[in-house]
C-alpha cells in the first residue's frame, strides 16, 4: 500500500469499539489526512474503514482504509487499542498477563515498521502496557504516551464543574498515578481560574465540596457507564483525539498522561500519569508540581501497586 505523501497519518491498532470510535473521531474532527485500521479480524477492520470512508463527503477529506502491521510505515502516530477487555471474575493481574503477551507479539513488528511514530497507548491496564511497549521495543520513552489519567482528569473536572455550575474548562485539576483503583487527586493544586478551590468555596459562598465523594465518582465513572451500556468508547475516543491533535499541531498542551517515571517524587522504573507537556516529539517534559507529604505518599503507593503487578509479569 502506498504511503501518504502529504498530510498526517494515524494508524489505529485494534478495530473494536475504542479503535473504531477513535478513527471515526479523527475523521469527523479532521485531525489527520490518512487513517489506517488494523485488526486481527481483517473483515471487521475493513468494514469499519468502509463505514467511515463512505461518509467523509459530508465533512473533512480523509483517506480511511484497512491494512496490516506493515502499513503502519510512515505513520506520524500509532494508536494502540489492542487486547482483551476484562471479563467478569477475571483478576487485574490475569488481564495484564494476557494483554502483555499480545503487546509483546505485535508491537516489535509495528515499531520496526514505524520507528519514528509517536505511540498513544490506550489498551488496559494502560500503565502496565505502556511499560511493556518500552521494554519490548527500541522506542524512546518520549515516543510512548499512555492515555493514562487524561480521561480521569476530564471526569474530575466535569464533576467539580457541575458542583460549582461552571464550565469544565475553567477547572484546573488533575488525577495522578495509576489509571485504576490507586489513582489519587492532588487537591492542593486544584484551582478555579487561579483561585485555590478552598478559597473559591468561601468567596462564592458554596458549600465545601465532598472530596471523598468526588474521588469515588471519578474512580467509578467508567464502570457506571459499562454497567448501563456495556462498554465505554466515546469519551476515551475524544481524549485520544485531543492527545493526537496536540502532537500533530505541536501545541505544547499539558495533559495528564502515563509515561516512564524516573526520579519524580522519588519514583523510578514505572509508568504512571503526571501532567506532561506534549508536542510534536511526544512527551517533552514531565511536570512535578509541589505536593503535600500526604499526597506524595498516595502517589508513591500508586507506583508501588503498579510495581507489584510488574514484578509478576515476564517481559
Amino acid at each position: 500500500m502506498e504511503e501518504n505523501k502529504i498530510g498526517r497519518k494515524i494508524t489505529v491498532l485494534g478495530a473494536g469499539n475504542v479503535g473504531a470510535t477513535a478513527a471515526y473521531t479523527f475523521a469527523v474532527s479532521g485531525t489527520c489526512s490518512d487513517i489506517v485500521l488494523v485488526d486481527i479480524n481483517k473483515a471487521k477492520a475493513k468494514g469499519e474503514a468502509m463505514d467511515i470512508r463512505q461518509g467523509v463527503s459530508f465533512g473533512h477529506n480523509v483517506e480511511v482504509y484497512d491494512g496490516s502491521y506493515e502499513d503502519a510505515a510512515g505513520s506520524d502516530i500509532v494508536v494502540v487499542t489492542l487486547g482483551l477487555a476484562r471479563k467478569p471474575g477475571q483478576t487485574r493481574l490475569d488481564l495484564a498477563k494476557a494483554n502483555v503477551n499480545i503487546i509483546k507479539e505485535v508491537m516489535p513488528q509495528v515499531a520496526k515498521a514505524a520507528p519514528n511514530a509517536i505511540y498513544i497507548v490506550v489498551s488496559n491496564p494502560v500503565d502496565i502496557l505502556t511499560y511493556t511497549i518500552l521494554k519490548c521495543t527500541d522506542l524512546r520513552p518520549e515516543q510512548v504516551i499512555g492515555s493514562g489519567t487524561a480521561l480521569d482528569t476530564s471526569r474530575l473536572r466535569s464533576t467539580i464543574a457541575d458542583h460549582f455550575d461552571l464550565s469544565p474548562k475553567s477547572i484546573h485539576a488533575y488525577v495522578f498515578g495509576e489509571h485504576g483503583d490507586t489513582s489519587m487527586i492532588p487537591w492542593s493544586i486544584t484551582n478555579i481560574a487561579g483561585i485555590d478551590m478552598e478559597e473559591y468555596c468561601k468567596e462564592e459562598e458554596h458549600k465545601n465540596i465532598d472530596k471523598e465523594a468526588v474521588e469515588e465518582a471519578v474512580r467509578k465513572a467508567g464502570s457506571e457507564v459499562i454497567k448501563r451500556k456495556g462498554a465505554t468508547f466515546y469519551a476515551i475516543a475524544l481524549s485520544i483525539n485531543r492527545i493526537c491533535d496536540t502532537v500533530l499541531r505541536d501545541s505544547k498542551d499539558v495533559i495528564a498522561v502515563s509515561t516512564m517515571i524516573n526520579g519524580s517524587y522519588g519514583i523510578n522504573d514505572v509508568c504512571l500519569s503526571l501532567p506532561c507537556i506534549i508536542g510534536g516529539s511526544g512527551i517533552e517534559k514531565v511536570l512535578t508540581p509541589t505536593l503535600t507529604d500526604e499526597e506524595k505518599k498516595k502517589l508513591q503507593a500508586s507506583a508501588d501497586a503498579l510495581k507489584a503487578v510488574i514484578s509478576q509479569i515476564e517481559f
